[in-house]
This record gives structure tokens, sequence and C-alpha cells, in this order.
């Protein structure tokens, strides 16, 4: 008799073993897709943070040499201001001698006068441009910085799939699901907040 009630024992056994391994399985399964899927995000993410820097490099780049542009018109615009009142000054001295302003020395100072408000012109606009891809830059690196947080959230994320899968613990498969939903959200805000 003792021989028959192993027999089921074993059989049990077995079929807890079985039961056992299908559902370890499914579980491991479960915990690839998830891990699978948050690579597939932080490969995004991150594809994503390298383009927003790389703009906003080029960006930053180009606001540099605009301004190194408008200081080159700047330092004209101080010559050619230091010129006029030199003219003026000539003028101002041919008038106080009583003399009339030789028709040289009056075109000079008008001359002088209409390239010094074509220059601060130049200048500022050079200037404004200068400011625009400066704030375009800024705006990008804020975009830069939700996806370069995005992507370490998805890297623990992952890192914590592979712990529940070593450990075979869902709290931590859940916890690794959560993370990556906060790194989803992150990845997605800077594409609603243009």
């Amino acid at each position: 008799m003792p021989e028959e009630s192993e027999i089921e024992t074993t059989e049990l056994r077995e079929r807890i073993h079985e039961e056992v391994e299908r559902e370890g399985g499914a579980f491991l399964r479960r915990i690839a897709l998830t891990t699978a899927f948050l690579a597939a995000l932080a490969a995004l993410a991150s594809l994503e943070a390298g383009d927003t820097v790389n703009e906003a490099l080029v960006l930053k780049g180009e606001a540099t040499r605009l301004q190194a542009e408008a200081s080159d018109v700047w330092a004209h615009y101080q010559a050619k201001s230091i010129k006029g009142a030199v003219a003026r000054a000539a003028a101002s001295s041919w008038e106080a001698a009583g003399h009339e302003v030789p028709s040289a020395v009056a075109d000079e100072v008008r001359q002088h006068a209409e390239g010094e408000a074509d220059l601060e012109r130049e200048a500022r606009a050079r200037e404004h441009e200068r400011d625009e891809h400066a704030h375009e830059a800024d705006a990008l690196l804020a975009r830069h910085q939700r996806f370069a947080q995005a992507v370490a959230l998805f890297q623990v994320a992952i890192a914590l799939g592979a712990v529940a899968a070593l450990t075979r613990v869902r709290v931590v498969w859940i916890g690794s699901i959560l993370l990556g939903g906060v790194g989803l959200a992150l990845f997605a805000l800077p594409f609603l907040r243009p």
C-alpha cells in the first residue's frame, strides 16, 4: 500500500513542478517583453536627446558667430562715430572762425551721420537674430534635459527588470514597469509642449 501513495505523490510533485515552471516561464516572458519595450523606448529617447543637443549646439554656435559680427559692426560704428565727431569739430572750427564750412567737410559730416545710423540698425539686427538663436537653443536644451532624464529612468527600469527576472520577484517587476511609465511620461512631455 505505501507504494501506491508514493506514486501518487511523485505524480503530484511532477505536476506541481510543471505548473511552477510553466508559470515561471510566462512570468519571465512578460519581464522579457516589458524590458525589451523599455529598451526600445530608451533607444528612442537617447536618439532624441542626442538630436536636440546637437541642434542646440549648432544654434549656440550660430549665436556666437552673430555676436562676433555684431561686435564688428559696433566697432565700425564707433570708428565712424569718432570720424564724424572729428568732422563736426572741423566744421565747428570753420564756423567759429566766421568762415563758411567747406563742402568736403560738410559732406563728410553728413556721410558719417548717415553711416552711423545704418551701422547701428545692422548691429541691432544681428543682436536680435543672436538672441533668437540663443532662445531657441535654450528651449532645445530644456527638451534635451527631459529626454536625458527619460533615458536614465528607462535604464533603471531595465535594470530592475533584470533583477526581477533573476529573483522572480513580481514586486520588483511592477516597480520596473512603474519607473518605465514615469520615463515614458518624461519622454512624451517634450512632444506635448514644444
